[in-house]
């Protein structure tokens, strides 16, 4: 149990990485700021454009989270997520690469009070 309580706060890599490189992008940029230098401050505004695309490739790498709570044996930030490469539901960043996850839609034929077929897997491209 930790300060938070027994909660998954969404810890990874992707995470972890993308916050390094904003910080380092602001350190780099305030430093340039004091001394006047414009190459620090074109190299700080190069870290932080570089922070948002390296988070977000690192998420598609399996090294993000999906949106909502995670089962315990996936909360340390070293876990990869296998799933995602298949993409996760209701991520802005997976829709922006193009992946799709499989919805669960229901199709229910009867005749009578007989149910024909029941729910079928079906994904959001067919």
């Amino acid at each position: 149990m930790s300060a938070h309580g027994d909660v998954d706060l969404g810890h990874t890599l992707a995470g972890w990485t993308g916050t390094a490189l904003a910080v380092a992008a602001l350190s780099v940029l305030g430093v340039a700021v004091v001394a006047v230098s414009p190459p620090l401050a074109l190299i700080g505004g190069g870290l932080g454009v570089l922070a948002g695309p390296t988070t977000w490739l690192l998420h598609l790498a399996g090294w993000g989270k999906p949106s909502g709570p995670r089962p315990r044996g996936d909360w340390p930030w070293r876990v990869r997520d296998l799933g995602a490469r298949r993409g996760h539901p209701d991520c802005l960043g997976c829709r922006m690469a193009g992946r799709r996850p499989a919805t669960v839609t229901a199709v229910r034929v009867t005749v009578g009070s007989e149910v024909l077929a029941g729910p079928t897997r079906a994904s959001i491209n067919s």
